[in-house]
């Protein structure tokens, strides 16, 4: 064989490995409707009313002087500058890359034990480390929840003292104008519920209501930001009370509500794990959570879900963090990221010039043969 024609072969081998070769792509291996245990938080924090709210994939987890943030890339944990105003059972969102604690219970006197519900509205900014104070709630009030819809926090329910006190106020933080409007009330006013938003509509599974002659709820209430409307959904198969929420996107998993923990009684948790699907308005259940608890947080990230703290109902509090993988994860592809230079493109360029050299090559060593 000529020098010019096992050129020639070895470039179109080049060629055909340049474009059969593909870039692998790692697989998790990780087993869809299951627990794993994390590295847990440096302390057990308040141990009751703690909240999360996720930032750029890492997981912040704030409560009374508690505040911690937890990147689940490396299964560390880090201090954080605390919240100007400890206080606990707060409102928690994140929305722009900060996070807003609202409302909750704060100490007028911490020698005493004397506390009170607040109205504050204190801002955390991850990338600096710092908080700010914004415009508060209008209604003093704790054991509710925040979801952010569009650039909007929602605090919906909550009780603004004692017993009997809960209120079926719908009240929204701007953050365009930092101002505050009331909606549509929630139909059942309760507190200590579980709460996600899938679809930008607001979920409020359970809670308390003091006036229902019931107390304890297995109520979907689904508020709707568009239409400042409410809807009702297929009820919990169980009551939910003091259990926590989170929800997966349909990015990595089916965008589903998982309903965790929660209390019977004094000092009697749940390690139920409820499994709610929005479009088709069913539930079923998930593998039970390792331990039973409530006062816990739940924070998604990549669809993953990272339960976190929590205590027993009474005196016991804990710091363990443990990973749910839920139903169907990593059985839909996830988009491509984005190429600085398409990548097709430049195999087809190089596979076509290697060709044409090879061609002229080729020509070159039989002229010379001759």
């Amino acid at each position: 064989m000529s020098k010019g024609a096992l050129l020639l072969l070895v470039l179109i081998l080049l060629i055909v490995s340049c474009i059969m070769a593909e870039p692998a792509l790692s697989s998790t291996n990780l087993a869809e409707n299951s627990w794993t245990p994390k590295t847990s938080m440096p302390t057990a924090g308040s141990g009751y009313g703690i909240g999360a709210a996720v930032v750029n994939g890492k997981i912040y987890v704030i409560g009374n002087d508690t505040h911690y943030e937890y990147d689940p890339a490396t299964d560390a944990w880090s201090s954080k500058k605390p919240m100007p105003t400890p206080r606990y059972s707060c409102a928690i969102a994140a929305c722009q890359n900060k996070i807003y604690v609202i409302g909750g219970v704060t100490y007028l006197n911490p020698n005493t034990g004397i506390s009170t519900n607040c109205p504050l509205n204190e801002v955390y900014d991850p990338a600096t480390d710092t908080w700010e104070t914004k415009e508060p709630m209008p209604t003093a009030r704790s054991q509710m929840e925040a979801n952010t819809v569009n650039g909007k926090i929602y605090v919906i329910g909550g009780r603004t003292g004692g017993m009997y006190t809960t209120v079926a106020f719908n009240e929204v933080y701007d953050l365009a104008n930092n101002s505050w409007t009331r909606k549509a009330p929630i139909p059942y006013p309760v507190v200590l519920y579980a709460s996600a938003v899938v679809n930008n509509k607001i979920y409020v599974i359970g809670g308390q209501d003091e006036f229902d002659s019931s107390m304890n709820l297995d109520t979907n209430q689904i508020y709707d930001p568009e239409t400042d409307t409410w809807s009702m959904g297929k009820s919990a198969p169980v009551i939910v009370w003091q259990a926590t929420a989170g929800a997966t996107t349909g990015i990595m998993a089916p965008k589903r509500i998982y309903v965790m923990g929660g209390i019977e009684g004094i000092a009697a948790p749940l390690n139920q794990n409820l499994v709610y699907d929005p479009a088709a308005d069913v539930w079923s259940s998930g593998a039970s959570m390792p331990f039973p608890r409530t006062g816990f947080t739940i924070a998604a990230v990549n669809d993953l879900l990272y339960a976190i703290g929590g205590n027993n109902g009474w005196t016991i509090s804990y710091s363990e963090n443990q990973q749910y993988i839920p139903f169907g994860y990593g059985t839909i592809p996830p988009e491509p990221e984005p190429e600085p230079f398409p990548t097709a493109l430049v195999v087809t360029a190089s596979g076509a010039s290697a060709t044409v050299v090879g061609i002229g090559l080729l020509v070159y060593f039989r002229k010379r043969k001759r």
